[in-house]
């Protein structure tokens, strides 16, 4: 594989993913804010994200040997596709059927959005693995500008959302990104150059369990780290900005809306730029890999701090206030500078961590711990949330964290090598 094919094929992975995550991103806020509207609970908005994150743990499982066996670009190709069946189908969505049908119809096209993103997101961070320079300086730096600059492009996508659904409605806009997606991936299809490996007829699906300690202790605080998250942010924080900025008018939702989004849409970009500075905030590219592994636990104990303060002031206020939400918006964007750190550097030792011929499998199963994570997260916001407000959502992710770091505490610098399946 030459360099320029390479490289090449890299630029078009990290287009089409922006422009898989761009439409992720809206579809997200789209469905919150639209069917929280509509008078959904919070657990029953939690409901409609379930199927969509326990479809990224059983597409990451075997996405890996699906890529393995028939091509990265294949899982590539697919997760466009399935996004845009996705979204013509969530336009489908009658208004007057039953509160029961709705839920169940739209957590079926949620999953079909949860296969899509992450047989999407598999296939791109292989794809840095194989198509990046082997020096562990060069690999974090391309690992930390895919992930930086997709959540950026996510982070826009919250804001698009909340702006399409106060502007054109909930079928306009689904259709519209659904069309956007579909011309993209049309493109790819024509211009994708050669660079990714086209998959080997003798995969096994049982290599997808890694054998690796290293591996699977940092998939375990994956989970932890991702539960920690979503546990505020998929329900209880976007609902209690919702409730402070509203006045129950049309217009003041529509103000609402853009509030909401532009935060969430700030918080993930914030994310993503600080992603993208990881490896020179870590020195990576003067540092050796051991020093990088022992950093995974120190910046975990950091951001157990932000939530555990966050939460004993929810606590305090009782009631939203002025100085709570001053409070929280700046303790939230703190947690994710730091967060961002943490993940960054997940995502860079599961690629130093594996090989070459099994990266396709260990980053499919680290990404099933990732969605696992996610969908921990995500019922236990809608859950928290309703039985104890945002305060109780930030202690569960204080507690979350601070598994996280007993997990990473596990990771050893110098593991034995693994030996094949």
């Amino acid at each position: 594989m030459s360099r320029p094919d390479g490289f090449s094929a890299y630029i078009a992975v990290t287009a089409a993913y922006w422009a898989f995550m761009l439409t992720d991103g809206a579809l997200r806020m789209l469905v919150l804010l639209h069917f929280h509207n509509l008078g959904f609970t919070p657990l029953q908005l939690a409901w409609l994200f379930v199927l969509y994150e326990f479809a990224g743990m059983v597409t990451n499982l075997s996405a890996g040997w699906i890529a393995a066996r028939f091509g990265l670009t294949t899982t590539l190709y697919a997760g466009l596709g399935l996004q845009v069946v996705a979204l013509v189908a969530l336009s489908q969505l009658d208004p007057g059927w039953a509160l029961g049908l709705s839920i169940a119809y739209v957590m079926a096209v949620q999953g079909v959005s949860g296969v899509a993103k992450d047989l999407a997101k598999m296939s791109s961070k292989s794809a840095v693995k194989l198509l990046a320079p082997k020096d562990s300086g060069r690999l974090f730096h391309w690992v930390a500008v895919l992930t930086g600059s997709k959540n950026a492009v996510k982070g826009f996508g919250f804001l698009l959302g909340a702006a399409l659904l106060a502007t054109i409605g909930f079928v306009g806009s689904v259709l519209a990104m659904a069309a956007v997606l579909a011309a993209i991936l049309l493109a790819v299809l024509i211009l994708m150059p050669t660079g990714l490996p086209k998959g080997r007829s003798d995969a096994k699906f049982k290599e997808v369990f890694s054998k690796s300690p290293n591996v699977n202790w940092l998939s375990a605080a994956r989970v932890f780290l991702f539960g920690a998250r979503d546990v505020w942010f998929v329900v209880g924080i976007p609902l209690y900005f919702y409730a402070v900025l509203s006045d129950g008018t049309a217009d003041g939702n529509r103000d609402a809306f853009f509030m909401v989004g532009s935060f969430m849409a700030t918080w993930i970009i914030l994310y993503g730029a600080v992603q993208s500075a990881a490896p020179r905030l870590l020195r990576a590219g003067r540092r050796p890999e051991g020093e990088l592994v022992g950093e995974a636990r120190r910046w975990a104990i950091m951001l157990l701090v932000i939530p555990a303060i966050l939460a004993v002031a929810s606590f305090v206020a009782g009631e939203p206030s002025t100085w709570l939400t001053i409070t929280l918006v700046t303790g939230l964007l703190m947690f994710g500078a730091i967060f961002a750190v943490n993940s960054s550097l997940h995502s860079y030792l599961i690629l130093a961590f594996t090989r070459d011929e099994r990266v396709t499998m260990d980053v499919g199963f680290y990404y099933m711990a990732n969605a696992g994570g996610r969908l921990l997260g995500t019922v236990l916001s809608g859950l928290t949330y309703q039985l104890g407000g945002l305060g109780l959502c930030l202690a569960t992710a204080a507690i979350m964290v601070g598994l996280s770091a007993v997990a990473a505490g596990r990771l050893k610098t110098h593991e034995p090598a693994e030996k094949s399946a």
